[in-house]
């Protein structure tokens, strides 16, 4: 009973070795022509040296392949990644890749990953000891917003004697999950000057501390009017005052949409993350609402609240839509339906439709790693 589970290991080690792929290299090529050589020299002439040479050759061809097949075996890898993780972003990780073997050293290991979201950068451990553990940085770089579930990586050698390259996949269980791209995109730098411009436009005037003397401007409250600087300029001149408290900036996202606009609705997700994270940067207060959520920053969650919903964001069915918490906010409305809005509440919104991110490359998410 004692010696199942060794037998079982050692069972599951040779099926291992099943997944083992090699190629021949040049020197490999030229060292067998040579083998042929010698093997067709020794029976044309019957020299008993030649033989003991096709046996040295033969022998040496074998230990060699046997010697890098054994330096690849018991490798294990693991990519330890920051707590944050973006979209289209290179990340600084963390490589550790472990020996298991120890009663033998593994040497010239090339390790890389084949997963087409990740760095295609290889590493390379010239001696990993037998139960050593070596460390190296490298960066991941993530196409797609989402769940990313388990990868793969490639360890090759061509210990030690570069007659074969050896390779060998891995598989590494992990979750990971990834915020939408932050950076700015074509537009967005654009849509945030002015979105701050309105912001400004909403925050004026609502505190009792003197901000400044400005021109008057139409429909403005003559109750604000400075009579002495008008006086003075003889143009209408307004007193304007600093605000209280911050103003608050709401963000509706709407996820139910018409068949076939998934498209657009990745688009959103980028605006709104870039807008999201560019307001919370300022210190702002925010709202972020959807048919699923509503997330308050910075009372009751953090900018990484909404990046995490965001991350996970899919097309919802048809669902009551949200109204504003305050009328006097400053609203942003992501949706393909403004008729909706409008009775919802959300009448002084900017609205972000249909045509809004016309020309932008779109990258689906990943979908969710099943459990």
């Amino acid at each position: 009973m004692k010696r199942a589970p060794l037998f079982r290991r050692i069972w599951k080690r040779m099926r291992s070795w099943r997944t083992v792929r090699h190629q021949i290299t040049w020197s490999g090529a030229a060292f067998s022509a040579l083998i042929l050589l010698v093997g067709l020299g020794a029976f044309a002439s019957a020299n008993n040296l030649l033989f003991l040479l096709l046996a040295a050759l033969i022998a040496t061809l074998l230990v060699s392949g046997f010697v890098s097949r054994l330096s690849l075996s018991g490798l294990e890898v693991r990519l330890l990644l920051p707590e944050h993780v973006f979209a289209r972003r290179k990340t600084p990780a963390r490589v550790q890749l472990t020996n298991s073997k120890r009663w033998m050293t593994s040497y010239s290991i090339h390790l890389w990953s084949i997963d087409k979201d990740e760095s295609p950068t290889r590493l390379y451990f010239p001696i990993v000891g037998g139960g050593a553990t070596l460390e190296s940085l490298t960066t991941v770089h993530f196409r797609r917003r989402g769940v990313h579930g388990d990868s793969e990586y490639q360890f090759m050698t061509r210990f030690p004697f570069g007659f074969t390259e050896r390779r060998l996949q891995v598989q590494l269980r992990r979750e990971v999950l990834v915020y939408p791209s932050v950076d700015p995109r074509p537009g967005f730098e654009e849509l945030l000057l002015a979105c701050e411009g309105e912001m400004e436009a909403y925050q004026r005037g609502r505190g009792s501390d003197f901000y400044r003397i400005r021109p008057y401007e139409p429909r403005e409250s003559s109750r604000h009017v400075d009579w002495k600087a008008t006086a003075h300029t003889g143009e209408l001149q307004v007193r304007e005052f600093a605000r209280d408290e911050d103003h608050l900036v709401e963000i509706f996202l709407d996820l139910t949409l018409p068949a076939g606009r998934e498209a657009w609705l990745e688009q959103a997700i980028d605006c709104c993350a870039f807008l999201s994270w560019r307001i919370a940067g300022r210190n702002s207060r925010m709202r972020f609402v959807t048919q699923l959520c509503d997330i308050r920053v910075p009372e009751s969650a953090s900018i990484y609240t909404i990046l995490e919903f965001l991350a996970r964001a899919e097309v919802s069915r048809a669902r009551p839509l949200v109204q504003p918490h305050e009328e006097s906010s400053f609203q942003i409305v992501f949706s393909l339906a403004p008729e909706k809005l409008v009775e919802a509440g959300w009448r002084t919104a900017r609205l972000l439709g249909a045509d809004d991110f016309a020309g932008l490359d779109t990258i689906p998410p990943d979908r969710p790693a099943k459990k």
